[in-house]
């Protein structure tokens, strides 16, 4: 969240933190990535990545206020999770096509000579609505959490920063 809160609000006017930030993200995201297979249980892709029609009948929970507690990612979180890495990683794509067709520099530098004008443009458009889609997405993801919290009487941001988060049934981690 820091790295890409950076990197969002340095573009313009700081491009060298907005560069390092953007690998730094590189880093994290292929560490969650690994994480997601051979992390703890609750955050191994296996514990959270449900069917679509899991995630609907979730929403549906939600709003008629008899939502099940997970100890782990909810439907929708899990989702969340899947859509954030989808998005940051096209942003984080098409910022490297973009930086190495505009300064002929970084990983993706040797194709630069062989793409044109407009696609360049497209590959910068693509970076910059991706980055704004990944700002909608972690804005919803506040939503959820803030919502979840309510609905289940719990710190989900606690839960987030610890890892831990109490069994309201068992009342364990």
């Amino acid at each position: 969240m820091l790295a890409f809160s950076t990197a969002y609000l340095t573009e313009d006017d700081f491009p060298t933190i907005h560069l390092y930030t953007g690998y730094t993200m590189i880093v994290l995201i292929l560490l969650r990535f690994v994480w997601g297979f051979i992390g703890s249980h609750y955050a191994r892709f296996s514990s959270f990545v449900v069917k679509p029609n899991e995630i609907i009948k979730y929403f549906k929970d939600v709003l008629q206020l008899k939502a099940k507690h997970y100890l782990g990612h909810n439907p929708a979180g899990g989702a969340m999770v899947i859509a954030l890495l989808i998005s940051l990683s096209m942003t984080l794509l098409f910022g490297l096509l973009t930086y190495g067709v505009s300064e002929f520099s970084g990983p993706l530098a040797n194709i630069a000579f062989s793409v044109s004008e407009p696609m360049a443009n497209i590959f910068e458009e693509l970076h910059v609505f991706f980055a704004n889609f990944t700002l909608f997405l972690v804005v919803l993801h506040v939503i959820g959490v803030a919502i979840a919290s309510f609905q289940h009487k719990e710190n989900l941001v606690k839960s987030m920063i610890s890892g831990y988060k109490q069994d309201i049934k068992n009342h364990e981690h």
